[in-house]
């Protein structure tokens, strides 16, 4: 990307100077084309200033690698792989495939999701009549079996215990890390492997249910 920089501003440099040859060549004055130039330069800058901003802030971002092509970022409530890098304008991908266009001078904290592993969780609920330390020993015994069925986790998987005692179940709560841009996969097949597990060891998966209490009415004597 830095190379492709140097290329593009070499290319412009060199465009100019022999623009300036050519007119001194056919016998212009070229202090004034420069005093000119300057002139010109002067007004476009007031009337660009956005523009300079987009590539001054796309300079910082190429040379201080806050992120590079591939990386997932995220930026406010959006979220999407970066697609291509230009000294104006970057571009990026959605979950979606859409591509989005933002101005380099507008990226302002962004967070860079591919620096470290990301955290995948998933909570299962259990009814109040199971038995947790029964529960507990399933889990681990089948540990090494969801690391084997889930191979895009890197650390883990983790039984982190009881994360909350809800209305109608208890909340428990399986935790691992992996590359950020196969987290909402893993979460998936988390759900998935627990499903299964308990399935097998017919520990049962409550359904939110609701109580209603009547009052019968006396009649009239």
């Amino acid at each position: 990307m830095i190379s492709e920089l140097i290329q593009s501003l070499i290319k412009y440099a060199s465009i100019a100077a022999a623009l300036f040859l050519i007119l001194s060549a056919w016998g212009v004055q070229t202090q004034t084309l420069l005093a000119g130039a300057g002139i010109i330069a002067l007004a476009i800058s007031f009337g660009a200033q956005s523009l300079i901003e987009d590539i001054i802030s796309g300079l910082f971002i190429i040379f201080e690698k806050q992120f590079s092509i591939g990386d997932i970022v995220q930026l406010n409530d959006f979220r999407g792989k970066v697609v291509t890098m230009g000294i104006r304008t970057t571009k990026f991908e959605d979950v979606n495939g859409d591509i989005k266009i933002i101005n380099n001078s507008d990226i302002r904290g962004a967070i860079n999701t591919t620096t470290n592993l990301s955290p995948a969780v998933c909570d299962i609920s259990i009814s109040y009549s199971e038995d947790i330390i029964k529960v507990e020993e399933v889990i681990k015994s089948n540990i090494s079996r969801i690391k084997t069925n889930i191979p895009d986790i890197i650390e883990g998987p983790f039984y982190k215990g009881v994360q909350s005692l809800a209305d109608s179940s208890v909340v428990i709560r399986m935790y691992a890390k992996c590359k950020e841009q196969n987290r909402y996969q893993v979460v998936r097949d988390l759900n998935r492997e627990m499903k299964i597990i308990f399935d097998e060891n017919k520990i049962s998966i409550p359904f939110p249910q609701l109580v209603v209490h009547t009052e019968e009415k006396k009649e009239d004597k």
